[in-house]
């Protein structure tokens, strides 16, 4: 009984949260936990079959499309080289021996898609930095995805900057390049909102820290430095996370997940609350928490990924258990039901747990490589892989693939739904899915 009111205070407040059911405001939709509430998607697509429109996308980026209304809306960099002299001079200061990709300027681009027909309706710079930190050649100067909220779009990109636009009108409303960290391999973290709040996280390899804008005005509302211990190597102290707010037991708490440590926050002052740590070399973090039946589970770093269950019922969360094989560094895990799923970055190895106690139930390889995070809709559960392909499989703890359906382009983004058409980000274009 006590598990089942944890999950009803659980999904009560993500759905507190929640838009319009036709609207896909955030990375991970409504609620941000990668649900949609959708009956009528296609079975089958491809380039040919079951494509309303194909609209290609100038620039580079792999943040997700988002949705309100008649918009959709996604991020791009427009890049320009550093010359090979100017990287080499640069890239002294790098520690990491990682491949780099190397600007002497990038400009940060908002893209608003007609959802009807697909045409480009406004291209509007937000952001523009020269000589701007260095990314990895796996990342982009767009990954984070923005949020949209009454016809305000709001963009954080890490260290280049937070932006405000006015939706309708395309006028940047506020920005603030305040805020730095060295993040080593570019932004990945996408904000969330809470009330008048923007909140999101800035770890680099220097400074790691949380932090919320007045979304009204863009100016500092308060900020958090991480007070756990991390490893002595700069390298092992950034992170690449999403927050995620929920409530406990009556109140509203930040989930936040960094190099070593989950913390819990209060949204409002930035309070410290909390804080467990979950091991060392748990730095890089990526996937966005999931939250549900009193619990939260995080993906931890590259070295040594794993995905860990904690029960956030107690007064001090506690880890309930930890899963070591084919865990992801990039993909979020998703939850349905009474199981939860991840795919592993390599090889596409998808794995159903019991999402109470960690046992595993299967564990089965569709293939390709994954970065986008999975998608539940219309009682499907889809993965979309780097090399184009999106793999549906069957819910529960039989592994059952329904379909697979290709489209050129791999797929970096994560999906977005809205009504009973799916949109699909490729490193090529931008895709409306539905039946035809």
């Amino acid at each position: 009984m006590k598990s089942k009111i944890a999950f009803a205070v659980v999904v009560a407040s993500l759905a507190a949260m929640s838009p319009a059911l036709a609207d896909w405001p955030q990375w991970r939709g409504p609620g941000g936990q990668g649900h949609a509430d959708a009956s009528k998607l296609p079975a089958e697509w491809s380039e040919v079959k079951n494509i309303s429109w194909r609209t290609e996308l100038p620039g580079r980026g792999w943040s997700s499309p988002v949705i309100l209304g008649n918009q959709v809306w996604v991020t791009v960099a427009h890049e320009t080289l550093a010359s090979e002299e100017k990287k080499k001079e640069r890239l002294k200061a790098n520690t990491g021996g990682q491949p780099l990709i190397v600007l002497s300027e990038v400009r940060i681009h908002t893209l608003c898609i007609d959802k009807s027909s697909g045409k480009i309706v406004k291209d509007i710079e937000v952001l523009k930095k020269e000589d701007p930190q260095w990314v990895h050649k796996t990342n982009s100067y767009a990954s984070p995805t923005p949020i949209l909220e009454d016809g305000k779009l709001y963009s954080q990109n890490g260290s280049y900057g937070s932006a405000c636009l006015d939706m309708k009108s395309g006028k940047v409303l506020w920005t603030n390049q305040d805020l730095w960290v060295m993040h080593e391999n570019g932004p990945g973290g996408s904000p969330i909102i809470w009330n008048d709040l923007l909140i999101f996280h800035m770890d680099g390899s220097d400074r790691q820290f949380i932090a919320a804008l007045d979304k009204r005005t863009g100016k500092l509302a308060w900020q958090t430095r991480r007070s756990g211990e991390m490893n002595s190597n700069p390298q092992l102290k950034k992170a690449y996370g999403t927050p995620v707010v929920t409530k406990v037991h009556g109140r509203d708490i930040v989930i936040s997940p960094a190099a070593d440590w989950l913390y819990g926050y209060d949204p409002a002052s930035g309070e410290e609350l909390w804080k467990v740590k979950y091991g060392s070399l748990g730095f890089s973090i990526v996937p966005k928490p999931v939250v549900g039946d009193g619990m939260v589970y995080i993906g931890t770093s590259f070295m040594r990924p794993q995905l860990i269950a904690f029960d956030i019922t107690k007064a001090k969360p506690e880890i309930a258990w930890a899963c070591k094989r084919s865990v992801p560094a990039v993909s979020s895990p998703i939850l349905v039901g009474k199981e939860i799923y991840f795919v592993s970055d390599s090889g596409g190895m998808v794995t159903c747990l019991d999402a109470r106690t960690g046992e595993e139930q299967w564990r089965e390889r569709i293939g390709g490589n994954h970065s986008a995070s999975p998608l539940y809709a219309g009682g499907r559960l889809l993965f979309h892989s780097k090399e184009g392909e999106t793999t549906s499989l069957k819910p529960g703890r039989k592994f059952k693939i329904l379909t697979r359906n290709k489209l050129d382009g791999g797929h970096h983004a994560s999906a977005a739904v809205s009504g009973d058409a799916l949109f699909l980000r490729t490193d090529k274009a931008l895709y409306r899915v539905e039946k035809q």
